[in-house]
């Protein structure tokens, strides 16, 4: 997973002063802009040591061509996002409730990333997993979209996906793969325990090989004409029938 130069929007900057400020080498605002929200960020900024930078907008609208950066961009150190991988057994261990996780196999469109990762944060999904290759990183697009979840949503990008789903049933997890072909529904399903739910990228779904791993496929009950959702939309109806579960078990 490659890493951002650059955090914009107002949410997303603010998440990343509150939870990662050392991972910020300065703060570019727009001499343009004022308002409550911009001049609690520079305060902020401030208070955590964080240079601050004045620009004109047309400056600021090239550095991140078309993006709605409502007048704050965050120039952030060239570091790795997620936690390394082989850390991933010591996470599950540290965990005092039954684990709720979130995989993706494969997703490319960093809007889908950003909302699912904002879902995740919604529904208490303990951490995200997705591979390293073949699908969308940590960038600008995505913090934006996800409003902050990018901090607060623990995330590992690992270099085998089917190798780290064995890990996961080794750490005890019941794995979960959304298919619409799958002969067992979402509602029948017994979410409460340590479970994660596998969703696959846009178009094609499941891959093969991950499908073999999954311990369960189940679906999701469609009443209308169309086949499938998008995988946001499918990741909050699943993370929120889980969380739904374990809040009825007590």
């Amino acid at each position: 997973m490659a890493s951002t130069d650059h955090v914009y929007g107002v949410h997303a900057v603010a998440a990343l002063l509150a939870q990662r400020p050392a991972s910020i080498k300065k703060l570019l605002f727009a001499s343009s802009a004022g308002s409550a929200q911009l001049d609690g960020l520079k305060e902020q900024a401030v208070a955590s040591g964080v240079a601050l930078q004045m620009q004109t907008r047309a400056e600021l609208d090239a550095l991140i061509p078309g993006a709605r950066h409502q007048g704050v961009i965050a120039v952030v150190r060239a570091a790795a996002l997620e936690r390394r991988e082989k850390t991933l057994p010591e996470f599950l261990d540290a965990l005092h409730e039954p684990a709720l996780l979130l995989v993706l196999d494969g997703v490319q469109d960093p809007h889908n990333l950003g909302a699912c990762l904002r879902t995740a944060d919604a529904a208490g999904v303990h951490a995200l997993i997705m591979p390293r290759d073949r699908a969308s990183g940590i960038t600008p697009v995505v913090h934006k979209v996800a409003c902050g979840a990018v901090e607060s949503v623990p995330i590992f990008a690992v270099t085998n996906l089917a190798r780290t789903l064995r890990v996961l049933r080794d750490a005890g997890l019941w794995i979960y793969g959304a298919s619409g072909e799958a002969g067992e529904g979402l509602y029948d399903s017994e979410l409460t325990g340590p479970v994660a739910l596998v969703l696959g990228g846009e178009g094609k779904g499941l891959r093969r090989l991950t499908r073999e791993y999954c311990d369960h496929l189940l679906a999701i009950p469609m009443a209308g004409q169309v086949e499938s959702l998008n995988v946001s939309v499918a990741a909050g109806v699943l993370l929120f029938e889980a969380r739904r579960q374990r809040l009825k078990a007590g």
